[in-house]
């Protein structure tokens, strides 16, 4: 059920252009499976040594669920373990929010390469205010 709030890829390769090509090749990599919630994801590539990723993950309280407009019958989902009442309000003030990441695949695992920025509720809250939300945490990861 977590893509009627996250309906976007969790990343996507990162390189010559921002949104990079060849998240599906064919011969290499899996088909692009079209079920709800896997259909958006923008490579099932595996990672090597060298590529660089975002890492992206998202939460959007979206029209067409908070319309009704969603096709539950299909998509073999119960909204009755929604508060929508919740939702509704995180809507109305705040819409969705995602914060990117960039990393390097490494021989063990990953290198951060977007740091330094506002990350924690307080420093993005300092941010948007316009205040100097490197104070709150140093602007340190």
């Amino acid at each position: 059920m977590g893509f009627i709030f996250q309906p976007h890829g969790l990343g996507h390769l990162i390189g010559l252009d921002v949104h990079d090509a060849g998240g599906y090749l064919h011969g290499y990599t899996p088909e692009r499976d079209q079920r709800p919630g896997l259909k958006n994801l923008r490579t099932a590539r595996v990672m090597k040594a060298g590529m660089c990723m975002t890492i992206e993950p998202g939460c959007y309280f979206i029209d067409f669920l908070l319309n009704g407009e969603l096709d539950k019958k299909s998509l073999n989902i119960d909204l009755k373990y929604l508060n929508m009442d919740l939702i509704k309000e995180f809507q109305k003030e705040v819409g969705g929010v995602r914060i990117e990441d960039v990393v390097a695949i490494t021989e063990t695992g990953c290198e951060l390469l977007s740091f330094g920025i506002p990350r924690t509720t307080e420093e993005i809250e300092s941010c948007m205010r316009g205040e100097d939300w490197t104070g709150v945490c140093g602007g340190k990861i």
